[in-house]
């Protein structure tokens, strides 16, 4: 009203009036309280209280304000940052996981197809039944189909570096899920568990439940399989360190449900007087419980890897004592997002 519109006026709060205000030169800044975290916070904590009867770690909790000046005002509306629009892909991603026999791999694969049918792509999923010569197939096809990223669990660490190299020769970007290769700089990323943390904590508990003594057996996975070997180091190097835990067999059962079941009889047969069995995945896990349940050795220990249903299961019903959960629903929606920005901006 009097004229003076060069005088800078800076506020407190963040109110839109003052937004647009900066927006419009009127005004020079602002403090942006997080008012709209203080309600969703408040009621998370309630919650927390009335379902569980914890209070917060600290009574009094202080969330940092922002400044707002012309720069980054149209980041914020209405007390909040403002969502950004989704950018939507196209085109086709291809995903190729071993057999969908294994829930662990058909979870892996079903993730990553709604992730990236949900962002837009088109997709075609594969399976290579932990066979390099058709995952080769499987990649060719990909090439051939112009695929925009590649998504892989791959069937084996030295067998698939040719395969990933040529897609990346071909300008496609393959991203590893679960099992990684025995090279770098080929592959856009590679998304694995710590398997030897996941192996460690498997033995710790198997250790724990054995009384730190007995024998016991070790089913393997496959020998081509990078994490068949990090787990068996994880499990051996807790292990090994109690003298009255006795390995009286080690054997790979490659993966398979059936083939524990096989090997397990074997064993048995031998061993008879086994107190535990520590699995390199659940699938194995399985098979060997059914043996022993078939055996009439319902007491025996069985400790698995990978968090699959089967085995959740099982050990709801007492016929599996423990397994290890691997994040399998992260592999696939996180390579996803990976190709996504790499096919979005480079």
């Amino acid at each position: 009203a009097a004229g003076m519109t060069d005088v800078i006026v800076v506020g407190f709060d963040g109110s839109q009036d003052v937004m647009d205000a900066i927006k419009e030169g009127k005004i020079a800044a602002t403090v942006l309280q997080p008012v709209a975290q203080f309600g969703p916070l408040a009621v998370e904590q309630a919650h927390t209280y009335i379902t569980t009867g914890e209070l917060p770690a600290e009574e009094k909790i202080s969330i940092d304000c922002i400044l707002i000046t012309p720069d980054n005002v149209n980041d914020y509306f209405q007390f909040a940052p403002v969502q950004q629009e989704q950018v939507m892909g196209e085109g086709l991603i291809v995903i190729i996981t071993p057999s969908h026999d294994n829930p662990f791999f058909k979870a892996e694969a079903d993730s990553a197809d709604a992730a990236a049918k949900a962002l837009g792509y088109d997709t075609l999923v594969l399976i290579h039944d932990d066979d390099p010569a058709l995952q080769d197939q499987h990649f060719d096809l990909a090439i051939a189909q112009g695929a925009k990223a590649i998504i892989v669990d791959n069937a084996g660490a030295d067998a698939s570096i040719q395969a990933v190299q040529k897609a990346k020769d071909a300008g496609i970007p393959v991203f590893l899920i679960d099992r990684e290769i025995n090279e770098t700089g080929i592959a856009a990323s590679q998304i694995i568990s710590n398997n030897y943390q996941g192996a460690v904590a498997g033995a710790e508990e198997f250790v724990r439940l054995m009384g730190e003594e007995g024998k016991y057996v070790e089913l393997t996975g496959k020998d081509s399989d990078t994490n068949a070997h990090v787990r068996s180091q994880g499990y051996n190097d807790v292990i090994g360190g109690y003298p009255d835990m006795e390995l009286v067999a080690q054997q790979t059962a490659n993966w398979s449900q059936t083939e524990a079941f096989d090997v397990m009889e074997t064993i048995i047969q031998a061993h008879p007087d086994i107190k535990g069995v520590i699995s390199g995945n659940d699938t194995m896990a399985m098979g060997a419980m059914a043996a022993l349940q078939a055996a009439g050795m319902t007491d025996v220990i069985v400790v698995g890897f990978d968090g699959s249903q089967d085995v959740m299961d099982a050990i709801k019903e007492g016929k599996i004592a423990a397994t290890v959960l691997q994040p399998v629903a992260q592999f696939g929606p996180l390579a996803v997002e990976q190709a996504h920005t790499y096919i979005t901006t480079g």
